[in-house]
């Protein structure tokens, strides 16, 4: 006995998953997402159940701070029948090293204005503040 799939129209599947048609209109046409081959008689893109799974990994992906293109590499892993752990495990351990740059640079930034801030004047020398704007924060 054959079973029956069902097809979702896009509106559907924003309703349970909680996003936004335009979302997933754009996850499609970006090819996150697979979509049946056919469309309804009125044109509306048709997914099966499998959809919602795809749809919570592009969300927590991107929650890990995966960028869309990211992903879709990812996806692409997948679709090719091969579990894309390794290739997740490197895009996290590069997008770590990122975060560890920046939070170096924050870091950096930090202390300068706590340096900045600590010998602040709010009425700084007449002297000064004609050549300009803001003596605080410029060399002089």
């Amino acid at each position: 006995m054959q079973s029956i799939v069902q097809l979702l129209k896009i509106g559907e599947v924003a309703k349970t998953s909680g996003l936004p048609v335009k979302t997933i209109r754009y996850y499609d046409d970006f090819g996150l997402l697979t979509p049946v081959v056919q469309r309804s008689p009125s044109g509306y893109r048709l997914f099966q159940e499998p959809v919602f799974n795809r749809l919570a990994f592009i969300k927590r992906a991107q929650s890990l701070g995966l960028d869309l293109k990211e992903i879709k590499d990812i996806l692409e892993v997948h679709d090719a029948g091969q579990l894309p752990c390794g290739v997740l495990k490197e895009h996290l351990l590069t997008k770590l090293k990122v975060i560890q740059e920046q939070i170096e640079a924050l870091e950096l930034l930090q202390q300068e204005l706590q340096g900045i801030l600590s010998g602040w004047q709010d009425s700084p020398p007449k002297n000064l503040a004609n050549r300009t704007i803001c003596p605080n924060i410029q060399s002089q």
